[in-house]
């Protein structure tokens, strides 16, 4: 198989080392829809979360660095610069698959206390194309059924989830597990302009609704609400409305967090596509990743009513990690050092 080089000794450029030096001497597995897989030999798989900021979790497991849904808005794009890759583009067409990680985590799983709970997918989609043939998160997964008192949160935008539920109940019957759905919004064709390589919508909601069927307890992560696009009423009630059908949990919503690595694609995007909100919103976040105060108080207070509404005031909480849904993209920063 075709590997990457490493840069040459005489090259002028710095030499690649820590994880940019294993990116490179990753193989080159196969290609597809332009989008290349790589392996990539790995040292840990479960990362402790080190923050002054109050996360609800203490570890998190990311069982591939890039995402080939290529979602437009995605903030993990950024970790791809640990390794020297600076194109934003490059997190969705260059994956890569870490190795080893089952054997990985069962050597290192001795170090989570009792009371810790562990997030998959902070920072890549656990369930993306990638997973299909080379199942690292069934590895994960399969591992994580031998051991008993753990808190698990899990946070996809696929419907390929259903595959493991029998693993997920067997998880669940010794330890904590909570599935997350991500759905912005119900409109398969905005879906597809927003997060073009992800499921439809209406089938991740239906994958909601199985889930709680199946016993695994599931919610609705309605994140990155999107200026313009996504935050009107109309749209966030027939999310809230459809979570409720399906017997969600919960659902919780926040909106766009856009660092340079994450504005470098999708401003480029929004003048394609929207080119009526570009003004707005390079006024909005200019010097700033995150929006005015006045805006995301007015959507957490469209949220709180329509889940009022809608019946979800009244569902209690079963775990503190269902409440990572909420604060995903505020706590992008801090995951980001998780690579």
């Amino acid at each position: 198989m075709a590997t990457l080089p490493l840069l040459p000794q005489h090259d002028s450029r710095p030499r690649l080392i820590g994880i940019a030096r294993l990116a490179a001497e990753g193989e080159t597995l196969r290609e597809g829809h332009n989008v290349e897989y790589f392996s990539l030999p790995t040292r840990s798989i479960l990362n402790r979360c080190v923050s002054k900021r109050e996360l609800p979790f203490e570890w998190a497991i990311n069982p591939y660095r890039g995402c080939e849904f290529a979602c437009k808005y995605c903030y993990a794009r950024y970790t791809h610069e640990f390794m020297e890759m600076h194109d934003g583009v490059d997190f969705e067409r260059k994956i890569f698959v870490k190795e080893h990680a089952a054997k990985l985590l069962r050597q290192e799983l001795r170090k989570v206390k009792a009371g810790e709970d562990i997030a998959i997918g902070t920072a890549t989609d656990p369930y993306q194309p990638a997973e299909r043939r080379y199942q690292i998160t069934r590895g994960i997964l399969e591992e994580l059924t031998r051991h008993r008192g753990l808190r698990i949160g899990i946070v996809t935008k696929s419907n390929l989830v259903l595959r493991d539920v029998e693993l997920l109940r067997e998880i669940g019957r010794f330890s904590r597990v909570f599935v997350s759905l991500t759905i912005t919004t119900l409109d398969v064709e905005l879906a597809r302009i927003l997060e073009p390589r992800a499921p439809r919508p209406d089938l991740r909601m239906d994958a909601v609704r199985q889930l709680n069927l199946a016993g695994v307890s599931c919610g609705v992560n309605c994140a990155p609400v999107l200026p313009g696009i996504t935050d009107s009423l109309t749209n966030l009630e027939s999310v809230v409305s459809a979570a409720a059908a399906a017997k969600a949990k919960n659902i919780f919503a926040n909106t766009l967090f856009l660092k340079p690595c994450s504005a470098a694609v999708f401003l480029p995007f929004l003048q394609e596509k929207f080119p009526q909100l570009v003004a707005s919103y390079k006024q909005r976040y200019d010097g700033r990743a995150f929006l005015p105060t006045a805006y995301t108080k007015r959507v957490s207070e469209m949220m709180t009513a329509l889940r009022r509404k809608h019946g979800f005031g009244n569902r209690p909480r079963r775990d503190r990690y269902e409440d990572y849904a909420m604060q995903e993209e505020r706590l992008a920063d801090d995951q980001m050092r998780l690579f």
